[in-house]
């Protein structure tokens, strides 16, 4: 399985020599799809050896993103040993996202503020980001017209976040697991998915566990946004929290509908702030096992600083198969 690079907190593992990262590396990227005003990829990466690529966000100790950092800021531990950084970027580099709406009844009162909040979050995101809407209730509906798998267009998004009716059950997993899938046909080395749902789930085919293993193994990070009423019988954060644990991102559970257009303002400037940090290991690492990896940033004026990245890789046993990367550890955060 390959894996490519995500948002803040995801890993890529990309092993096999002269092999170019997805996105990244090509000289010359693949054509948008169609009906897309994206514009052709700016950042590029080329690998023609294993390459262990970090997407890493920096904090200060009050929160504050920390941007304008030098590569000599940084060291990257690989099972607890300092290696080298090769690549580095940090630049604000696109993504492919999927806005997952839940639809279902208990959402009838709240659907104003969820869209408004959706529709902040395309604002305030990189203009040249890929995007695509699924909604669901009892049913799963694709939000853009069937021949526009994605589009940039802020009036389109719209009118798929009001495409659906508000009504019926929660079918949340087969929500997520169709999500998944398109999400693989972008164009976007870099996946990203924006959950706003009560984590309940009363409809799908598909099981919880199903899901988490999916999203463990795809390329996606999965921010989760928690909208449910105090005496909702259906409202399931313990699942929000751990899609969102599973993949790198974060789950934000407001206290108020008013907090949903800064939590998903948020949530843009968390995907857009964030640096690319790649490291070579040697092939006397590449055993097949699991391997620590740390990542420290250092900036005297700037205080102790918080770094969030994955914390583990697993390493391919032969240069050869680097490509076949099985599933990750869990992310976590470095102080």
């Amino acid at each position: 399985m390959k894996f490519h690079l995500s948002i803040i907190g995801f890993l890529l593992i990309a092993g096999v020599a002269g092999f170019h990262v997805s996105g990244l590396s090509q000289e010359n990227p693949p054509a948008p799809p169609p009906n897309s005003t994206e514009q052709p990829k700016e950042f590029k990466i080329s690998s023609h050896s294993d390459l262990v690529l970090l997407d890493v966000s920096v904090k200060d100790p009050a929160g504050g993103f920390v941007t304008g950092l030098t590569k000599d800021q940084f060291k990257v531990f690989d099972n607890g040993h300092e290696v080298p950084i090769t690549v580095f970027e940090a630049g604000d580099i696109p993504v492919t996202v999927g806005l997952v709406v839940d639809n279902s009844a208990s959402m009838r009162s709240k659907k104003p503020e969820v869209v408004t909040a959706a529709l902040t979050f395309v604002t305030e995101s990189n203009p040249k980001d890929e995007m695509f809407v699924v909604n669901f209730n009892d049913r799963v509906s694709f939000g853009l017209p069937p021949d526009m798998p994605f589009t940039d267009n802020r009036e389109l998004l719209r009118q798929g976040l009001l495409r659906n009716r508000v009504e019926g059950r929660t079918a949340l997993n087969d929500a997520l697991k169709f999500a998944l899938a398109h999400l693989e046909k972008g164009v976007q080395a870099k996946k990203t998915l924006v959950l706003i749902s009560d984590g309940g789930d009363n409809a799908s085919e598909a099981t919880s566990s199903e899901i988490f293993r999916r999203a463990e193994e795809s390329r996606a990070t999965i921010y989760s946004v928690g909208v449910y009423d105090a005496d909702d019988r259906d409202k399931n954060p313990g699942f929000l929290k751990k899609i969102s644990g599973l993949t790198g991102g974060e789950c934000f559970l407001p206290d108020k509908l008013t907090e949903l257009v800064d939590v998903c303002r948020k949530i843009a400037k968390d995907i857009r702030n964030r640096y690319s940090i790649g490291f070579t290991p040697s092939d006397a690492d590449l055993n097949g096992g699991v391997r620590k990896l740390k990542v420290v940033a250092t900036a005297p004026d700037r205080g102790k600083l918080i770094v969030r990245t994955r914390t583990h890789y697993l390493a391919a046993t032969t240069p050869a198969h680097a490509h076949e990367m099985t599933s990750m550890k869990r992310t976590g955060h470095h102080q």
